[in-house]
C-alpha cells in the first residue's frame, strides 16, 4: 500500500515550538502530528459513535411511551430523601 501525505500546515513559530518542546526523545515531528491526527480522528469516531448510540435510545424510548413524568421522578426522589433523613434520625436518636 502506497503512503499519502497530508497538506502542510502553516503555524506561529511559538505553537511549533511548543510541540517540539514535548516531543520524546528520538521522536520526530512528523511522527508527533501522525499520532495526534490518528488520536483526533479515533475520538471523533467514538464520539460520533456515542451520539448514534443515544440517538438511538431516545427513539427507542419515545416508542416505548416516553418514560416517567417529571412529576413521578420528583416525588421518587422526594420519597427518597424522606427515608434517608429517617434513618439518620433513628441512627442519631434525635
Amino acid at each position: 500500500m502506497r503512503s499519502a501525505t497530508f497538506p502542510p500546515i502553516r503555524v506561529e513559530p511559538e505553537v511549533r515550538a511548543e510541540v517540539e518542546a514535548v516531543l520524546r526523545d528520538g521522536e520526530s515531528l512528523t511522527q508527533f502530528i501522525e499520532q495526534a491526527v490518528v488520536a483526533a480522528a479515533a475520538w471523533r469516531r467514538v464520539q460520533a459513535e456515542f451520539v448514534s448510540r443515544g440517538e438511538a435510545a431516545i427513539e427507542r424510548w419515545k416508542q416505548e411511551g416516553g418514560g416517567r413524568s417529571v412529576d413521578e421522578v420528583m416525588a421518587g426522589l422526594q420519597g427518597r430523601l424522606d427515608d434517608a433523613k429517617r434513618r439518620a434520625v433513628e441512627r442519631t436518636g434525635r
